[in-house]
């Protein structure tokens, strides 16, 4: 039973940008998949702005190298820079984002790879990924560095060595080409399943400095792992003081990646009790959150899948292993007829405890021929906290084909926004109008990466890892969110030194790094 009281308001900014994936009667994966969506302050005026990952051109039938007409306008990316007013200012072509090379967009990480202070982009694709450099003057220039090949989907920025540089981690999602596309489905043709494919490997990238990154794959042994990586979620499961790595699988077992003190990645998905659902099934994982939602100090998983296989919730009991939830915390009456994508734990009303909301909608956009009583198009879902137990809202949204979902304090009110990217169609941007505000904490590195990326921090029973991943396709705000009125916190920063800090009154706070 959905709550009738929503706090959010959905805010239609008047965007012009719509995102194009091009259907065809070929059914191209790819068209179904993309939809990339970051919040992020580009400029440092303390301000979130919003990029939008586009799809690309598609001809029906496509040759076996598509010009993907990424140059022209309806094709392209976009920036949208928020100005004073709170409106947003489509900033593409000033800041040198217009052209790019010629590939199917999919999704966006966001980090600050040089510790200057300014965050940087990196785009996955079909074809191959880019990484663009913030020059701190307005302006990005693309590197050529970290270009991954094949089919990337999602990809986050982690210190895996804690040496106080971003490295980054891709994944890779099918052996798959226009070429090689099939048709599946009888009457009806449909987007094929992924066990029609081969899997890939995912890439990790070590950051050297000056920019330059190093292919370490197959030493950290991450090459040795074939999956069907979509979405990408980071924390540190065990406490140890490293990040480890989730990734969300479609058709087949969940991994979780064990970092080895920096030196090396163990796949323990299996072990941990994370990699199938409480009846030994495997899902179409699609995105992921790693966050505590019990406040227990442990930060646990969410996964979204397909209608009829329930969103998996794991609950990290310590010790290195977890406990599959979805059914206890009530995820699985709520989310069993929902297909879900971008993914986040937050606490939208700041009672202390991280709710989950999902963007919504079915893969295959004629489900409704194949499948009576599943939808293509859905409404976002929130499920309320109540101790534990998971609760639907009803937003009174219409419904949508959504994808990427990205989370962040647009305004800086104290109170998590989302915005949410719309396979083919406008994005939505979600406004929390909430009761009393919590506030925002912003991380200042120094011997750490610049924006403490792999930090903890805690407050009033709430532990809040820092990371701009997770989800699906997306890049989410790097600050911290924390409910109530806080006037001290903990920091707990990469490598292990703990900082109590006193924060100020207002919204949003900074603490820095002390030697």
């Amino acid at each position: 039973m959905a709550l009738a009281q929503t706090f959010f308001v959905f805010e239609p900014l008047l965007l012009p940008f719509e995102h194009r994936n091009s259907p065809t009667s070929q059914k191209y994966l790819i068209e179904t998949m993309g939809g990339g969506i970051a919040l992020l302050d580009y400029d440092g005026d303390g301000r979130l702005d919003l990029f939008l990952v586009n799809g690309g051109k598609l001809e029906d039938p496509s040759g076996p190298k598509p010009d993907f007409a990424r140059g022209e306008p309806a094709y392209g990316n976009r920036l949208y820079r928020q100005t004073g007013s709170g409106n947003f200012e489509d900033v593409t072509e000033r800041v040198g984002l217009r052209d790019g090379p010629n590939v199917y967009g999919m999704g966006v990480a966001t980090g600050d790879i040089d510790n200057d202070g300014d965050v940087d982009l990196y785009l996955t694709g079909y074809g191959e990924n880019t990484l663009y450099r913030n020059q701190g003057d307005g302006t990005f220039r693309g590197t050529g560095e970290a270009k991954a090949g094949g089919w990337s989907v999602s990809a986050a920025f982690l210190d895996f060595d804690n040496d106080g540089w971003l490295d980054l981690f891709v994944a890779r999602y099918l052996e798959w080409s226009i070429a090689t596309n099939i048709l599946c489905g009888t009457p009806f043709h449909a987007y094929c399943r992924p066990d029609k494919f081969r899997g890939v490997t995912n890439v990790l990238y070590r950051n050297e400095g000056g920019g330059r990154f190093r292919d370490v794959s197959r030493e950290t042994g991450i090459g040795a792992i074939v999956g069907k990586g979509m979405g990408v979620a980071v924390n540190d499961y065990d406490g140890d003081g490293f990040a480890d790595i989730f990734v969300a699988n479609d058709g087949m077992e969940q991994y979780l990646l064990h970092n080895e003190k920096g030196a090396a990645f163990r796949e323990v998905g299996l072990e941990a009790g994370v990699a199938l659902s409480g009846d030994a099934r495997s899902y179409a994982g699609m995105g992921a959150a790693f966050a505590d939602y019990d406040n227990d100090g442990r930060p646990d998983i969410v996964v979204t899948n397909l209608a009829l296989e329930k969103y998996a919730l794991y609950r990290n009991e310590g010790g290195g292993s977890f406990r599959y939830a979805t059914l206890e915390s009530g995820l699985a009456a709520q989310t069993a007829r929902h297909s879900g994508w971008g993914v986040g734990l937050h606490d939208f009303d700041n009672d202390g405890n991280k709710d989950l909301f999902a963007a919504q909608g079915h893969v295959l956009d004629n489900v409704e021929r194949i499948q009576t009583g599943l939808r293509y198009e859905e409404e976002p879902g929130l499920y309320w906290n109540r101790g534990g137990k998971f609760q639907a809202a009803a937003l009174g949204l219409a419904p949508v084909a959504g994808r990427g979902a990205a989370f962040g304090d647009i305004n800086n009110d104290g109170r998590v926004d989302v915005a949410v990217s719309v396979l083919g169609g406008k994005p939505m941007i979600l406004m929390n109008r909430t009761g009393p505000p919590g506030v925002t904490v912003r991380l200042r590195g120094t011997k750490s990466n610049r924006d403490g990326a792999g930090a903890t921090v805690k407050a009033k029973g709430q532990t809040v890892y820092v990371s701009t991943g997770g989800s699906y396709l997306s890049a989410s705000d790097g600050r911290v969110h924390l409910a109530g009125k806080v006037e001290r916190v903990e920091v707990c920063w990469p490598g292990g030194k703990v900082q109590s800090a006193v924060i100020g009154p207002g919204p949003v706070a900074t603490i820095t790094e002390k030697p």
